[in-house]
């Protein structure tokens, strides 16, 4: 569309003599593309003086679209040859283009998005053409060690970082252009590195004459290279080596918040792209950083003491860009919450303070209509600040101080009414401070209850902690101790409850990160109490792992359950994403450690049962198979390569397989893999078949197990694999099927009924399935199996007594025993069930159990299972009611449904006793009829 056709707006001239020859000059132009030069240059007087320069190229570019006229410029810059002749086009060029933006930003033709994307196109043109001009000079001289022509088209490794509204392409209409100038020094040997630098900070030197020299011809760009690493101390252009070091060693905040907006924006880009991928893990924290929300308080306070910008809003002379209410509100704001959350969200990783503020606001760390208003007023302002910058082309951003300059403002702007101008610009900086004050301004601490002297003692006891070693620790937590007492004191036992939550406080290695999210998020405080009240198990493990809390800030950590296909999904591409096999591992734990927190949680506070807890808990550990396994291949095959045949499949044993895992439970797998007649893998260091799976399967159980920084998986236990501990941690399928068919003990039978698989080729898992259904149909109907299964009972029992009064898994008509009998009744009903539940039922059609017999099961297996789930979730020791406190304790009576501590034992003794009585008398009577029909032989 042209030009003409867009125009939504006209300034109103404020000196119309200024515009007076306007109309006889562009003769040409329709009558509304001269009334809007006539308003442009009745305002300002550098507009003015450009149209007068530039007026036949302005008259043939507002003929068509200004996108055309700006892509045109642009080009033609191209073809420009020597520093010195690309000096003079790149202020001819700045010239046009400033006048363009000008007039599109005056006319509203284009949004202010598109006014500072054409700056900002300008400026990476610019210096990039500046780059490669110089570096090329350098190369004919002879001064870049092992360079040739070629490589100036690169700038010979060197790039410009734009930083600040640069990066973002958010270049106001007289902004200096913020550049971080670094070098690739793996282009060059040890040697040659000082010569390259040598040549290259002439090269920065003189780009930045080039560029910012003001001549007859006017200027192109202020450039400022002080957000360099120890500007004060380095050159202009240093390595890219040097640089990650300093911000390993000494980066600070503001850098972080700095290189938000970073961008490799001239001469070798590729190289820069990598240094910025680099410097990732420092700028985005992996865990919810609201520290930086004191961080950037105090960077705030600090620019307005320097400026003296404190006080209420007074418009004369208010600054735009610093003052209260003004755009670098709105940017810290959006800026520090892209820093709390954007290490876990990638998708916060936004340049633009706009496209921020929308992504924030998608994921909920900033209310819609509040991100809404913001960019509306962050515009507004932008606009503004645009306005006093085009009266004279200068880098200010400070309001007028006389009426006369307000009433010039308010006609740029069409406003003929300054007084109304001016009250709609005060409420605009009055509304941005309203909505952005409270975030940085940390709260006053409040006074917390009254302590008696044994809860003092404690109390006083936490300023030797190593979580508040550092002032700035001690500082952040005096804010939000008060709530912790208030809430600790409001528990059903307190002091127990003061208890647990000092043992937490002392197992913290530090601080500020943790306080700092309980200072921003105050609902946190809650479930500490909570957990602390409740669980002291889980409170012990929240003090080594308090990033788990960050889940908890994520919106949706209170959500339904998502399913194991969603999850194994959701892991895939996070593990996808990392490029190194150390960080999907420990990526991994994280992740895993955040669900297993998420599901703790939620069955402690009675939103889940313990029989969706033990699915849930199955779920995520198939959900983390299923996405590891992959990456284990791939890293095992870069070394030995592709697996030999048809691949390998996880099969998931006992509790995995059933889908029923506690809080504390280990994986029970094992591997089965099909070389299809390969004898051996193909790569840089081939392995025999069965070499190659018994490898890889030790790489899967090492990628589970092995401490990593942060922490391990599971625990695996691998001994339900044919031949237990004596036999190959991973079987050929024809093996498998061979000794499951002729060898293997009906212990191993009673196991298979369990046998799920969980990760890897889908095709040898549906056939391993079929091979476990062909062995029970085949082995249930033996007469050895109830005696067999007599005898693992008696053995068991022998092996290990009851852990304790409350031991709910081993023992007479406990968990394992109840188990035992559902998977003889599905082994000898050669049914595919794998659950306890089914399993059981699978038995009463099948006439194995009777109907009161099998209800008593199943009534005592769910109340077991609520007492072992619960327990594994308060503790991982052996169950003491003692121990666990009174909030551990009201736990279990509400899992189980009893109404007190006597009611429990006696509900304990009752199941059991009966259970074990069913069981004895199935058992018993098996065995007496196998005795019977061996004698009879």
């Amino acid at each position: 569309m042209r030009f003409a056709s867009r125009l939504t707006r006209c300034p109103i001239p404020y000196e119309p003599a200024r515009a007076a020859d306007v109309p006889a000059r562009f003769t040409g132009l329709a009558p509304e593309l001269r009334a809007l030069l006539e308003g442009a240059a009745g305002c300002s007087p550098f507009l003015s003086g450009l149209m007068q320069r530039e007026a036949d190229w302005l008259e043939e570019a507002l003929a068509g679209a200004p996108e055309a006229a700006l892509e045109t410029e642009l080009d033609r810059l191209g073809a420009v040859g020597g520093a010195e002749a690309l000096g003079s086009e790149l202020r001819r060029a700045k010239r046009r283009v400033a006048l363009l933006a000008g007039l599109a930003d005056l006319g509203g033709v284009w949004p202010l998005e598109a006014v500072t994307g054409a700056l900002t196109r300008l400026a990476d043109r610019a210096v990039d053409l500046a780059l490669c001009t110089l570096v090329a000079a350098e190369i004919r001289r002879g001064k870049v060690p092992g360079a040739s022509d070629a490589d100036a088209g690169t700038a010979a490794g060197i790039v410009a970082i734009a930083m600040g509204k640069m990066g973002a392409a958010e270049l106001n209409y007289s902004s200096d252009i913020d550049l971080i100038c670094l070098f690739d020094d793996a282009r060059y040997e040890g040697a040659d590195v000082a010569e390259a630098r040598a040549a290259f900070i002439r090269v920065v030197r003189k780009m930045t004459a080039l560029l910012s020299d003001m001549t007859a011809e006017g200027y192109v760009f202020r450039t400022d290279l002080r957000l360099r690493p120890d500007a004060s101390v380095t050159p202009v252009c240093i390595s890219m080596a040097a640089a990650e070091q300093y911000y390993e060693a000494q980066g600070r905040t503001w850098e972080r918040a700095a290189y938000i907006k970073a961008r490799a924006a001239a001469g070798d880009t590729a190289a820069g792209e990598r240094f910025l991928a680099a410097l990732t893990p420092f700028v985005w924290r992996r865990h919810l950083d609201f520290a930086a929300i004191q961080d950037a308080h105090d960077m705030r306070l600090r620019i307005r003491d320097h400026k003296r910008l404190h006080g209420p809003i007074a418009l004369d002379g208010h600054d735009m860009k610093l003052g209260v209410g003004g755009i670098r509100e709105i940017e810290f704001f959006t800026q520090t919450r892209q820093l709390i959350a954007g290490g876990r969200d990638p998708g916060l990783r936004q340049r633009g303070t706009v496209e921020a503020l929308a992504a924030l606001a998608a994921k909920g760390w900033v209310p819609a209509a509040d991100a809404e208003e913001l960019t509306a007023l962050y515009r507004a302002h932008r606009e503004v600040e645009h306005r006093v910058q085009m009266v004279g082309d200068a880098q200010t951003h400070a309001l007028p101080t006389r009426p006369e300059g307000f009433d010039r403002i308010a006609r740029m702007c069409g406003e003929g009414d300054t007084e109304r101008f001016r009250a709609g610009l005060r409420a605009r900086l009055a509304r941005v401070a309203d909505l952005t004050e409270g975030f940085f301004a940390p709260g006053e601490a409040r006074t917390g209850p009254e302590m008696d002297e044994e809860t003092r003692a404690v109390v006083d006891g936490w300023r030797s902690y190593p979580a508040l070693r550092s002032q700035r620790a001690v500082a952040i937590f005096k804010r939000v101790e008060p709530e912790i007492l208030g809430r600790l004191s409001r528990a059903a036992n307190p002091a127990e409850a003061l208890r647990q939550f000092d043992g937490f406080l002392a197992g913290l290695p530090a601080g500020v990160q943790l306080f700092s999210l309980f200072d921003a998020n105050p609902q946190l405080i809650d479930l500490i109490v909570d957990i602390c009240a409740t669980a002291p198990g889980l409170a012990q493990y929240l003090s080594h792992n308090a990033a788990v809390l960050d889940a908890v800030i994520g919106g949706d950590f209170f959500a339904e359950w998502p399913g194991s296909g969603v999850l194994a999904a959701e892991l895939s591409a996070r593990l996808a994403a990392l490029g190194d096999y150390e960080a999907r591992l420990n990526a991994a734990r994280v992740w895993a450690r955040e669900w297993h927190f998420r599901i703790g949680v939620h069955h402690l506070r009675g939103l889940i049962d313990a029989s969706v807890a033990g699915r849930e808990y199955a779920g995520l550990a198939g959900a983390v198979l299923a996405a590891l396994w992959p990456v284990v291949v791939a890293e095992f095959a870069r070394k030995h390569g592709a697996p030999p045949g048809r691949g390998a499949v996880v099969l998931g044993m006992g509790s995995l397989g059933a889908e029923r895992l506690n809080a504390a439970s280990d994986l029970d797998l094992l591997v089965i893999y099909d070389a299809a007649g390969q004898e051996a893998s193909e790569g840089p260091r081939p392995l025999a078949s069965r070499a190659y799976y018994a490898r890889l399967t030790q790489s899967l159980v090492t990628a589970l197990t092995a401490p990593m920084s942060d922490g391990r998986l599971y625990e695996v236990d691998m001994r339900l694999r044919p031949s237990g501990r004596q036999g190959p941690v991973a079987t050929s399928v024809e093996s498998f099927r061979a000794y499951q068919m002729d060898e293997a003990w009906t212990w191993e039978h009673l196991a298979l009924t369990r046998a799920r698989p969980v990760a890897g080729e889908a095709a040898l898992g549906a056939e391993v399935e079929a091979i476990r259904l062909e062995v029970l149909k085949a082995k249930g109907g033996s007469g050895r199996v109830l005696p067999d299964v007599a005898e693992m009972r008696a053995r068991i029992f022998a092996a290990k007594a009851p852990d304790g009064d409350w031991e709910a898994k081993t023992g007479p008509g406990r968990l394992q025993d109840i188990e035992l009998l559902a998977q003889s009744c599905a082994l000898r009903t050669a049914s595919p069930v794998r659950r306890v539940e089914p399993q059981l039922r699978a038995g009463l059609r099948a006439g194995l159990l009777a109907a009161a017999d099998e209800a008593a099961l199943q009534e005592a297996y769910r109340f077991l299972w609520r007492l072992q789930a619960g327990g594994r979730l308060l503790t991982p020791r052996a169950l003491d009611m003692a121990a666990i406190g009174e909030g551990g304790r009201a736990f279990l009576l509400r899992e189980t449904g009893m109404s007190d501590i006597a009611a429990l034992t006696s509900q304990l003794c009752l199941q059991t006793g009966r259970a074990a009585g069913i069981i004895d008398r199935a058992l018993g009577t098996a065995v007496a009829e196998a005795r019977d029909t061996d004698g009879g032989a």
